[in-house]
């Protein structure tokens, strides 16, 4: 497993649009991708799962990737994060 700690910059946080881009994005993967937020784990593949996560700008949560293809899932993870997923 492997995994970064990371602040969420897009002003909007986690809405429908970046909760979408990086739902697609992941789904490439075959790897589990999960972000930890106050002590909860949300799959990076459901995007109501990031909705429900409520993750706000500013927020710090921790990327937490595992299986086969985890560095690539996670280096792809901290791409769309720090771009701003989408917005």
């Amino acid at each position: 497993m492997v995994s970064q700690k990371i602040t969420i910059t897009n002003e909007q946080g986690m809405h429908m649009r970046p909760a979408s881009v990086v739902s697609q994005a992941m789904a490439a993967y075959t790897s589990n991708v999960n972000i930890i937020f106050n002590g909860n784990a949300y799959d990076c593949k459901s995007v109501m799962m990031l909705m429900t996560a409520c993750i706000k700008c500013g927020s710090e949560v921790e990327v937490q990737c595992e299986g086969p293809d985890e560095a690539d899932a996670l280096a792809k993870m901290i791409e769309l994060i720090e771009s701003g997923m989408g917005d």
